[in-house]
Order: structure tokens, then sequence, then C-alpha cells
């Protein structure tokens, strides 16, 4: 067990406990469908500049006090049609998915919220503005914990119990969880790491605190950051393999978690989507070996199964 400020060089070691998926399932694959437009850089929120990140034109310079109009209507995309797309697709083979909302975006378009909650997938929360936040004071940071929570409340009437800010500071994870401490609610889980294929542990004030690891390469982000995906068919490809590979290690003993993260302007695009309708059939194919879930879910039974344990 290590405090917020270690690093973990160890995690699980060579032999990882048996999570003791449902129904036997030999892995386990969390989809999260990041929703970030309207939170992105842009002078229209009191940014310095325009956004730069995650675009279909990378390698690009931020505009100072300027509007980018093709920047914004990139990400315009996403909310207007991408991400019905995605439902959609889901829909059809009764997958849920957890939304990482960012909550200024929800503020733009609560409707998309409100819909993905009908239809039964997870809101959980990415901050309130998509952006770095190593440069936010801490009380800026608090205000934003606030302000994104009372967003997602306002649009389905559920706060977020798990949290993912992205671009995080030294103390943004405690500064999450002292916040809702302080609002009385639940906070299940948290995703700011990369280091592990399974939940676990950490204290953060003393108190045990659930780490689901989120991922950053099977991620359709690399469609924008160099080395990336040249097109569909590498990213079918890498997220197959990456199945093949785990579902081994699960039959083998050692069932693992899968998270994969898309966005709404990104695989939201037709010839992404495409691909992404390939690998949903895939997968479907597995029937009860793979247990497509939320992260909520993969967060209460982490918590029935292997409670925190103070050391």
């Amino acid at each position: 067990m290590h405090s917020l400020e270690d690093r973990d060089f160890i995690g699980y070691g060579p032999k990882t406990p048996d999570p003791q998926w449902p129904n036997n399932a030999k892995l386990a694959i969390s989809f999260v469908v990041n929703y970030e437009e309207g939170g992105e850089n842009t002078i229209l929120n009191g940014d310095p500049a325009s956004e730069i990140y995650l675009t279909e034109t990378p390698g690009g310079q931020p505009k100072q006090g300027l509007r980018d109009i093709s920047t914004e209507t990139m990400f315009e995309y996403g909310s207007r049609a991408g991400v019905w797309r995605i439902m959609r697709l889901f829909d059809q083979k009764g997958f849920k998915f957890t939304c990482y909302a960012v909550g200024k975006a929800v503020e733009c378009h609560p409707e998309v919220i409100r819909e993905m909650s009908q239809r039964g997938h997870e809101i959980a929360s990415h901050n309130y503005r998509w952006i770095d936040y190593q440069k936010l004071s801490e009380q800026e940071q608090r205000e934003h914990v606030q302000k994104c929570v009372k967003a997602i409340v306002q649009a389905h009437g559920k706060a977020p119990v798990g949290w993912y800010t992205g671009r995080i500071g030294d103390n943004s994870r405690r500064i999450v969880w002292e916040e809702y401490k302080k609002m009385g609610l639940p906070l299940l889980y948290d995703c700011d790491a990369y280091n592990d294929d399974l939940p676990y542990w950490v204290h953060v004030n003393g108190e045990g605190h659930l780490i689901i690891p989120y991922t950053l390469d099977q991620n359709d982000m690399k469609f924008s950051v160099a080395p990336g995906f040249g097109g569909p068919d590498a990213y079918f490809s890498y997220l197959k393999n990456c199945v093949d590979i785990l579902l081994e290690e699960g039959r083998e003993g050692s069932p693992k978690m899968l998270s994969i993260g898309l966005h709404c302007r990104l695989v939201g695009k037709p010839g992404r989507a495409a691909a992404l309708k390939q690998f949903l059939e895939y997968i479907a194919g597995f029937g009860n070996e793979i247990w497509v879930c939320t992260r909520q879910e993969i967060a209460l039974h982490w918590r029935s199964k292997f409670p925190f344990e103070s050391q």
C-alpha cells in the first residue's frame, strides 16, 4: 500500500490477484467516452490562446488572444454528430460505457448527458475544464471540482462517483478527494493513472482510495498524436491484439481489465466509427468470457471482493 506521494514500481508483481469478474469472465473491458466539446482552450472561456490538442491538424501553434474557428468547429463535430453515432453503435450491441464529462462541456449541451444517462451509461467527471491543471492554484482547482459536480447534477440529477482530470497537478487527487468529503458525496474511484491492468488502493489523507487505471494507448487520441494510428485498420488491429493477449492471460488464470478511450470528435467520424463497430462486433463474439462494464461497476466489484485494508 502506497501513499499518494509515493511512486510504486512494483505493483502486484508476477502473480496478479484473480479479480473474480462476474460470470467467471476472463477479461473486463471498460469503454470510456470523453465528452470535452466546449471545455477546451479558447478565449471564449477566458483562456489566453486557442486549443491545439487532439484535433485533425496536430502540430499547430496556439493563437494567442485569438479564436481558432477551425479548431472550434472540429470540437463541435463531436457534440453535434460524433457523440450520437457512438451511442448508436453501443445501443446496437447493448454495451454500456462510462462518460468522462467535462463540466463546461456539459453546460454547453446538457441534453447529451441526460440522453447517455437515460440509456444506462455512467456519467463520471472529467473535471470542469479540458486544460492542464498544473497551472491552476489550489483554490481554482477546488472551485472547478464544485462547478463540475454541479453541472453534472443539473444535467441528469446524479453526482459523479468517479473522477478523471487528465492533466493533473501534484495536489489534484487530494483536492478532489477533499472536496467530495466537504460535499458529503461518495467518490468510489479515480482514474488518473496509467500504471496497471487492474485496480488498486492508495492512501489519501490516511484513508483508502481506489484507483482504476486509464489508458493512453488503447485510445483514439492516437489518431492525433505521433506515433499514432495511421488509419482505422491499425486502430482495430491494436485493440484486437490487446483483447487476444489479455484473454489468453485470463484463460491461464490471470484475468485483467482493458480500458479503451474514445473521443466524440475523433472516433465519432464515420471512417473511424467503422473500426469501432468492427471491434464491438469482435468482442461480442466471446460471450461471457468478456465482461463489458462501466467503471462504476468495476469499482463496486473491486470494493466488494478486495476491500481496503489499512496497513
